[in-house]
């Protein structure tokens, strides 16, 4: 009996995606924002990134006064054959396990979540099992990709696919209200995928980028490694395109972030990304959709190596450096608190000539 699908119609193709035209951010509320938190009663740039951050927020979605009271974020999960190789210490029943735990709301971002005032909302997009789970949102594409060591983990339509439900989640979530989006994923093996993707991406040493994941010893490390290098080499992936890449060697949750990216990007909502997974689907969207960056916020760096490189190609900073290597959502839902701070200072608009002092003056433009 084949995998339970739920058919995802889309009318997408590789090459009308790589033909999606990211409008800029708006760059007058950009400046509009920064303006008005220099009027509030602190030193200049006395928030630091928040004030850029928000004015991000605020140029993202063409609003000055603004609002990111409902948050969602959307954790995608699939598994991957690459898990066959041996380069995970887990299975790939632990995702649907897992899947099951978030849709229970017992899982460590859902704990978070509900301190931070987030929606969590699980997504089964390629898990290995064939029945549904009560509580995940069903976009299944296939049953889990396949072993890219043997062959491309995904067919080109499998890939466009995934990446238009990304990319119709982030419609759907805006007509419901949603203010501000969070990236989150779960599968067994997605950081060998990951790690193939950002050294094929960034054309850099397969060691540079490739850590642990949830736990390999020093031996696993080094047999990940392998896996990895050996698929670069068989494919020539140093050579080929943001598409082929992720089409090769990656998995159906970061397909659907790339689509999260992009789509945030053509529906003007704010993203906030996660750690290292988020961060390859991130340059993979700004590869093939230049401008999509834009959109995107980051949370924090995380444990893995491949971040810091990402980071740099992205043209980011982290705003959190705790060592995380969670995954599921868990660095944007940190971020979330942070940025509702920032926001309730900049609502209330407490000016210097409330508390009586004479107003900072800037001499360096904005």
């Amino acid at each position: 009996m084949g995998c339970l699908e739920k058919l995802i119609w889309n009318k997408y193709t590789k090459e009308e995606l790589e033909q999606i035209s990211i409008p800029k951010p708006m760059e007058e509320v950009r400046k509009q924002v920064l303006h008005n938190w220099d009027a509030i009663a602190k030193p200049i740039d006395g928030l630091g990134s928040f004030e850029t951050l928000t004015a991000q927020i605020g140029a993202i979605t063409g609003e000055e006064k603004i609002d990111i009271s409902k948050k969602a974020v959307l954790i995608l999960c699939a598994d991957n054959g690459i898990v066959e190789e041996n380069i995970s210490q887990s299975g790939r029943e632990v995702t649907a396990a897992v899947a099951r735990s978030i849709a229970g709301r017992h899982s460590s971002v859902c704990q978070m979540a509900e301190v931070a005032g987030a929606d969590i909302i699980p997504v089964d997009i390629g898990i290995q099992n064939r029945e549904e789970i009560h509580g995940v949102l069903n976009k299944k594409i296939r049953c889990g990709t396949r072993n890219f060591l043997k062959e491309p983990a995904m067919t080109e339509e499998e890939t466009v696919r995934a990446m238009a439900v990304g990319m119709e989640l982030v419609r759907t979530l805006k007509e419901e209200g949603y203010r501000i989006l969070a990236t989150g994923e779960m599968g067994i093996g997605n950081t060998t995928t990951s790690s193939a993707m950002a050294a094929a991406l960034l054309k850099c040493e397969v060691s540079l980028v490739t850590g642990k994941g949830a736990g390999l010893s020093e031996k696993g490390l080094l047999h990940k490694q392998e896996v990895i290098g050996q698929a670069i080499r068989k494919y020539d992936l140093y050579e080929k395109d943001a598409f082929t890449i992720l089409e090769t060697v990656g998995g159906l949750d970061i397909a659907g972030l790339v689509g999260l990216c992009i789509g945030g990007a053509i529906y003007r909502i704010p993203i906030v990304l996660d750690g290292v997974i988020s961060l390859v689907a991130a340059l993979t969207a700004e590869k093939i959709a230049p401008g999509t960056k834009e959109y995107l916020l980051t949370s924090h760096q995380g444990k893995e190596p491949a971040a810091k490189f990402l980071l740099k190609a992205l043209e980011k900073e982290a705003v959190l450096n705790a060592h995380m290597a969670l995954g599921e959502g868990t660095g944007p839902v940190k971020m979330f608190p942070l940025l509702d701070m920032a926001f309730r200072v900049y609502h209330a608009e407490t000016t210097f000539f409330d508390i009586q002092v004479e107003q900072y003056q800037r001499f360096d433009k904005l």
